[in-house]
C-alpha cells in the first residue's frame, strides 16, 4: 500500500508567489472524454454507466447514452470554448487519446486558442488494479496518440477515477510527463518520491466540479454552479493574502456544455475577473507546474 500522508505542509506552507506576485492561482480543467467511454459499439467489454440517464444497457449498444457524449463534442465544446476566450483565461483540456482520435479538429482548435492538452488517458476508465505492463502500454499508447493528434506531446496526466499503485511509477519511467492530477488532498503543488527522483503533483478537485450536477445533483440551475464557484475563489483569495493557492475547476464538454449550464460559468468568471486584479493568476496547470518547479525546487 502507497504511504499515506496527513499532514501535507500542516502549519508551515512554502513561501511562494505565483507570477507577477499573484497570490490565487485559477486552473480551468476541461474534460474531454467523448468517444472514450466505454461502449459495446466501439467494441469495448461493456458500456459506460456514468452519464444523465441512470439505467445501464448491458448486452447491447447503448444509442441513448451514446447520443449523451455526442453533445459534448458537437455542441458544448463551442459553447465552452466562447465563453472561456470571452474571458481571456487560458484552460488544459483533459483529454482521453481516443476521444482525441476521433474530434481531431478539437484538439487543434484547443491548441490554437493557446490551450493545454493533458492525457487523461487511452480511454476513460480508472487505472486500479490495472495490470502493470498493460497500463504501460496504455500509458506509452496515450502519449503517442495525443503527441500526433495534437501537434504537441502531453506534459501531464490525469487518471480517471482511481490511479493503479504503478501509475506515478510507470509515468516517471516513461520519461514524458512533468506532473500528475491523480490527487484531491491540497490546494498546492508537492512533490513525492517516486523511482528514486522527485515528482510534481498539482492537486485537483471534485467540489468545484461540474460533475455534481450528476448523481446526487448538487447543482441543478447554472447559478448553483456559480455560486459554489464564487465562494470556493472569494475564500481562497482571502487566504492567498498569506500564501500561495490554487483553484482548480472541473469541467466536462457534455455538463457544463448544456444551455442552461454555460451561465454559471460565464458568471463564475465574470466575477473572478473582476474582483481578483493581480491578485489572480489564471494559467494552464503545465505553467503551474513550471512554475512551482522553479520557485520551490525540490528538497
Amino acid at each position: 500500500m502507497n504511504h499515506r500522508d496527513f499532514l501535507g505542509y500542516g502549519l508551515n506552507p512554502p513561501s511562494v508567489r505565483w507570477p507577477g506576485g499573484a497570490g490565487l492561482a485559477v486552473s480551468l480543467v476541461l474534460n474531454v472524454e467523448e468517444g472514450a467511454e466505454l461502449s459495446l459499439a466501439d467494441g469495448d467489454e461493456g458500456n459506460e454507466s456514468v452519464h444523465e440517464v441512470t439505467q445501464a444497457v448491458l448486452g447491447a449498444p447503448d444509442l441513448c447514452l451514446a447520443s449523451h457524449f455526442e453533445y459534448g463534442t458537437r455542441v458544448g465544446y463551442g459553447r465552452i470554448a466562447s465563453v472561456v476566450a470571452e474571458s481571456g483565461v487560458p484552460m488544459t483540456l483533459n483529454a482521453c487519446a481516443r476521444s482525441l482520435i476521433g474530434v481531431p479538429w478539437l484538439a487543434q482548435h484547443a491548441v490554437a486558442q493557446g490551450h493545454e492538452i493533458c492525457s487523461h488517458g487511452w480511454r476513460w476508465e480508472s487505472h486500479a488494479g490495472m495490470d502493470e505492463a498493460y497500463e504501460r502500454s496504455l500509458i506509452a499508447r496515450a502519449h503517442a496518440e495525443i503527441t500526433r493528434v495534437a501537434g504537441v506531446a502531453p506534459v501531464g496526466w490525469h487518471t480517471k477515477s482511481s490511479a493503479s499503485v504503478n501509475t506515478r511509477r510507470l509515468l516517471v519511467e516513461h520519461g514524458g510527463f512533468l506532473y500528475d492530477s491523480d490527487a484531491y488532498n491540497d490546494d498546492l503543488p508537492y512533490y513525492l518520491p517516486v523511482a528514486g527522483r522527485p515528482h510534481l503533483v498539482l492537486p485537483y478537485a471534485f467540489d468545484t466540479n461540474d460533475m455534481r450536477f450528476f448523481g446526487t445533483q448538487s447543482f441543478v440551475r447554472g447559478g448553483d454552479f456559480a455560486d459554489y464557484l464564487i465562494d470556493a475563489f472569494d475564500w481562497l483569495l482571502h487566504e492567498s493574502a498569506h500564501g500561495a493557492k490554487m483553484l482548480s475547476i472541473g469541467l466536462h464538454l457534455r455538463i457544463i456544455g448544456r444551455a442552461a449550464r454555460i451561465g454559471g460559468l460565464q458568471t463564475a468568471l465574470k466575477h473572478m475577473r473582476q474582483s481578483g486584479g493581480e491578485g489572480v493568476w489564471f494559467a494552464r496547470r503545465d505553467a503551474i507546474a513550471h512554475h512551482w518547479l522553479r520557485e520551490v525546487p525540490p528538497a
